[in-house]
């Protein structure tokens, strides 16, 4: 299971999330999500655990918990939204004339 994380401190590090995740099973993998740009940590992360009774448990005892002075938002990761890749005119999709 697939497990949001926000509301970090962007100093946050991976073994520090790892290490509070594995109280309640264990822990495949954790995604701290940087900026691109920057390299700099955007505050969320995901972590992914085999065991999905486990992972509910460490949601509901994690969730509002405090890390590094900050309270953690924890649940279950949402699938990323399907796109259409690039940006949206809305409305009327027929092509308008340039002048």
């Amino acid at each position: 299971m697939k497990i949001f994380v926000g509301n970090l401190d962007f100093n946050a590090a991976e073994s520090s999330i790892r290490s509070l995740f594995e109280r309640y099973g264990q822990v495949e993998q954790v995604n701290v999500v940087t900026d691109r740009d920057t390299g700099r940590s955007r505050g969320f992360a995901f972590v992914e655990m085999p065991d999905s009774a486990q992972a509910n448990q460490a949601i509901k005892a994690l969730n509002g918990s405090d890390l590094d002075g900050r309270a953690l938002n924890v649940n279950e990761a949402r699938p990323k939204p399907e796109s259409g890749g690039g940006y949206s005119r809305g409305g009327n999709q027929r092509q308008r004339s340039r002048w």
